[in-house]
C-alpha cells in the first residue's frame, strides 16, 4: 500500500506542475512584437490547428479555438513571411467556426501570399473544408481526411426519466422551441425542419469542395457521404494534391512563393500547453515531464 501512495503523491505532485506551467504560459504576456521581423522575408510561417474546432479562443484543453486561429491568420496576412503552412491535426468541429477559419486563410491568399497545408494524423470534416482554402494540400499516405457532410444528433431520455418517476414539462414561446430537447423525441415537422438545416450546411460544404478542387459537383458526391479516406484514397479522389510530411509542405510552400535557397521557418504561435504536454511539443521542459507523466499513469491500479 506505501508504494501505491507514493506512485498517487508523484502523480499528483507531477500533475499539480504541469497545471502550473501551463497557468504560466497563460498568464504570460503576449510579446509586443506582432510581425515576423524583416530578415524572415523569405520565411515560411506556420499555424497550427489541433483539435476539435469551435467558436471562441479555445482555452486550455481546445486548441483549435476559432477566435485563436483567425488572431494567428490576421497577422500572417500582413507581416514579412512569404508564404503560410496550416498544419491541421483536427477531426472537425463546428460547421460556421471551420467556414471562418477558411475565410480568414482566403484573406490571406488574397494578400498575395502563398497557403500550403499539411495534413497530419487527420484532417476531417471541418478539417478538410479548412484544407480546400489552401493553394496547395500535402498529405501522409495514411493521413485520415474527407468526412464530408454534416449532422445533428440528439439523446432522448424519456424512457428514463418515466423509470425514475420524473415528470418532464415545458413551457415554451414556440412550437421549435424545445426540439433536441432529452425530454421527448422529435416531431415529424422538427425531424423535417432539422434535415433541411443539415442539407443547407451539407450542400455549402459540397459546393465549397467543388469550387475549390475543380472537381465536378458529381465528383465530390460520390465522396461526400461522411466516409473518412486516406491521404492516398483522398489522392486518387482528388481531395489533396500531393503526398509528403511537414517538410514536403514547407518545400512546397517555399517552391510556389519563389523563395530561394532553404526557408526560414517562422511559428505564429507556440502550440498551447495541453497540446505540447500530450504530444511533447515544442516546450523543452513539458516534454521532459511527458515521458515520467505516462510512467506514473501506467504504475497506478
Amino acid at each position: 500500500m506505501g508504494g501505491k501512495k507514493l506512485v498517487a503523491a508523484l502523480f499528483v505532485a507531477v500533475l499539480l506542475l504541469a497545471v502550473g506551467l501551463g497557468l504560466r504560459e497563460i498568464i504570460k504576456p503576449l510579446p509586443a512584437r506582432r510581425d515576423a521581423p524583416g530578415h524572415l522575408e523569405n520565411a515560411v510561417g506556420i499555424i497550427y490547428i489541433d483539435g476539435v474546432i469551435a467558436a471562441g479562443d479555445g482555452g486550455l484543453f481546445s486548441p483549435g479555438g476559432a477566435d485563436r486561429l483567425q488572431e494567428d491568420l490576421r497577422r500572417a496576412q500582413d507581416d514579412h513571411t512569404r508564404a503560410l503552412v496550416i498544419r491541421i491535426n483536427s477531426p472537425g468541429g463546428s460547421a460556421a467556426a471551420s467556414q471562418e477559419v477558411f475565410q480568414e486563410i482566403e484573406r490571406v491568399r488574397n494578400k498575395g501570399k502563398v497557403v500550403v497545408v499539411s495534413m497530419a494524423d487527420v484532417a476531417a470534416s471541418g478539417g478538410y473544408m479548412i484544407a480546400c482554402a489552401a493553394d496547395h494540400i500535402v498529405a501522409s499516405p495514411a493521413s485520415i481526411t474527407g468526412s464530408i457532410g454534416t449532422i445533428i444528433d440528439a439523446s432522448h431520455a424519456e424512457g428514463l426519466y418515466e423509470l425514475l418517476g420524473i415528470e418532464y414539462e415545458v413551457i415554451k414561446s414556440g412550437p421549435y422551441k424545445d426540439a433536441l430537447s432529452p425530454g421527448r423525441s422529435l416531431t415529424e415537422e422538427e425531424r423535417l425542419f432539422f434535415q433541411e438545416m443539415i442539407d443547407d450546411i451539407y450542400n455549402q460544404f459540397v459546393d465549397l469542395v467543388a469550387e475549390r478542387r475543380s472537381l465536378g459537383r458529381e465528383e465530390v458526391l460520390a465522396v461526400a457521404d461522411g466516409r473518412i479516406l486516406t491521404g492516398k484514397q483522398a489522392l486518387e479522389a482528388g481531395l489533396v494534391d500531393q503526398l509528403g510530411n511537414l517538410y514536403d509542405a514547407i518545400d512546397k510552400a517555399a517552391e510556389l512563393a519563389d523563395i530561394p535557397g532553404e526557408p526560414q521557418i517562422y511559428r505564429y504561435r507556440t502550440r498551447d500547453f495541453w497540446t505540447r504536454f500530450a504530444v511533447g511539443g515544442r516546450d523543452a521542459g513539458l516534454a521532459q515531464l511527458r515521458p515520467l507523466f505516462e510512467h506514473l499513469l501506467f504504475l497506478l491500479p
